[in-house]
């Protein structure tokens, strides 16, 4: 019963998919998305896997996400990969789980289609999942294409704390006393100085598994987002998830500041 459901899902769902892109409101697609890959491991034990199969199965979805924001338009996509606090884990269990990162990473680059941009702390990092990460950026600096922000070795009061501490080192070189910054500093100097500075903040925040918490992730940027929580764990995360989730957020209205 259940090979035929599939059956018959497969041979639905493409129509429907078709029909939910061509009635979505052209203007109001969201032009930077936040993804929040969760649920990995716990997928891998509902299907009997270890915690390394959930991660590969969840890597090996990142590129079709992508495809279906060129699909719709989206200029920037976040991905966050890995928390700071992710990196407390066990050795064992961290080692395999940053090479699935820096495998997708660089599978990414490869590709030639996107532009990667590593947000986080880096000197947090090994030495070697950080350099993956900055030779991915540089190998795509000069792509002409969506903006991939992955996020690896990332939180979001980090994120603030670096801004700040990288806005006191910039004016403490131009010779600005503390008095004279605290009598100008504003959010715009803030927000100059954070990992996605010159890019929009998040209009949607997508995060799977049916966790209805952000943990920290942009932090700053998403004060205005939408939110929208997806039951699915994230290796399950299928086209038509995140069309009903597109869907979803052109139907809202958004009410900046209220």
């Amino acid at each position: 019963m259940g090979e035929w459901k599939e059956h018959i899902r497969r041979l639905l769902y493409p129509a429907y998919e078709a029909r939910m892109l061509r009635t979505l409101q052209k203007d109001r697609l969201p032009q930077h998305i936040g993804v929040m890959l969760d649920g990995n491991r716990r997928w891998a034990k509902s299907v009997g896997g270890d915690s390394a199969h959930g991660y590969r199965a969840g890597a090996a979805n990142i590129e079709p996400l992508l495809e279906w924001c060129e699909e719709v338009g989206v200029e920037v996509v976040t991905l966050w990969l890995l928390s700071t606090d992710n990196l407390n884990r066990p050795p064992d269990q961290l080692v395999g789980l940053l090479g699935i990162i820096e495998g997708a990473v660089s599978s990414l680059a490869d590709q030639g289609r996107w532009r990667v941009h590593p947000v986080g702390a880096l000197d947090v990092l090994p030495t070697a999942t950080a350099q993956v990460l900055k030779d991915a950026e540089d190998r795509t600096s000069d792509v002409d294409g969506m903006i991939v922000n992955v996020a690896v070795g990332y939180g979001g009061r980090r994120e603030i704390a670096d801004a700040v501490r990288s806005l006191l080192h910039e004016h403490a070189e131009r010779g600005t006393s503390l008095e004279e910054l605290a009598e100008v500093i504003d959010v715009e100097h803030i927000a100059e100085h954070l990992y996605t500075k010159g890019q929009p903040d998040p209009d949607l925040v997508i995060r799977t598994s049916g966790e209805q918490r952000l943990g920290g992730f942009l932090l700053w940027q998403s004060a205005q987002s939408e939110f929208y929580f997806c039951e699915a764990y994230w290796p399950d995360f299928r086209r038509v998830d995140f069309l009903r989730a597109i869907r979803a957020y052109t139907m809202r209205e958004r009410r900046y500041g209220s």
